[in-house]
């Protein structure tokens, strides 16, 4: 069985299992940053705090979709959410035209609803299920009811990429960067970025995850952080969580790229298991 993701999903490599990733682009009038491994972020990042229009993204095409599912007969497929991308329809037709040459095919097509490190912990998830040696309609059906029982909650202390991209409101994004007041949010159920709070202070926004993460019903558990160029606030969230949570298993990671535009340096996020 292969897995094959977006970039979206904050992950590299996925061990022990045939992994295959499809990266995502981020452009402005000038530039385009293709978020693969050769992609430098912190250059990424210099470029566009400097850059005042448009910016935006754009989805994997059809043809990098076949190209990962090319020669498996057995496919799982996780993109980032559909409210804020298309990667999802164009894997959907990359399936359908996989099917017509290779009809025994069997591609899984999973919207995320998400994105970066709660795609990561369904994928670590659909990793395990793969290596139990279940057959591929039971491991389809048991990734599905996981994803139900994850969640992501995030905290950004800029939102320039987001207004650039037009989906922040310019006045607001502004008076969020003067007063130094940091964002708090989930994915909604929907999928789409749901701002809960606005906050100052790392410690307060350290606290407010993990009592969002409490009202979600995390006690315990597997959970994933990511960040941009912000490993010591990732360190202590984990260390706050596991002081409450003896049991937690955390993982850290760095955002790639696409991941990396939209939280913008200092962003962080956590991803956990709920009422597992």
């Amino acid at each position: 069985m292969r897995i094959v993701a977006d970039s979206s999903c904050d992950l590299y490599t996925l061990k022990d299992v045939d992994f295959r990733i499809v990266p995502l682009t981020i452009y402005t009038d000038e530039k385009s940053f293709v978020d693969d491994p050769s992609l430098n972020i912190t250059e990424m990042l210099d470029y566009l705090e400097n850059y005042h229009d448009r910016s935006y993204t754009s989805c994997p095409s059809v043809d990098s979709w076949l190209c990962a599912f090319n020669g498996a007969e057995e496919i799982f497929v996780l993109t980032v959410t559909s409210a804020l991308s298309g990667s999802y329809n164009s894997a959907l037709n990359a399936a359908e035209m996989y099917r017509e040459d290779h009809p025994e095919a069997k591609i899984s097509i999973i919207d995320s609803l998400s994105t970066g490190a709660e795609e990561a912990l369904i994928l670590q998830k659909l990793r395990d299920l793969i290596q139990s040696g279940q057959d591929f309609d039971t491991i389809d059906k048991k990734i599905r009811n996981y994803q139900k029982h994850t969640r992501l909650f995030f905290s950004f202390i800029s939102l320039h990429n987001l207004t650039q991209n037009g989906r922040v409101n310019k006045t607001v994004a502004a008076a969020l960067s003067i007063l130094k007041i940091s964002v708090t949010g989930t994915a909604s159920p929907e999928g789409k970025i749901s701002v809960t709070g606005k906050v100052r202070g790392e410690k307060k926004v350290l606290q407010t995850l993990i009592e969002d993460m409490k009202k979600a019903g995390y006690c315990g558990g597997k959970a994933i952080i990511t960040h941009v160029e912000n490993s010591e606030a990732a360190i202590r969230l984990k260390e706050y969580v596991q002081r409450e949570f003896a049991d937690a298993i955390i993982d850290i990671l760095p955002a790639r790229g696409l991941c990396s535009y939209y939280m913008e340096r200092k962003g962080i996020v956590i991803s956990c298991e709920t009422g597992m």
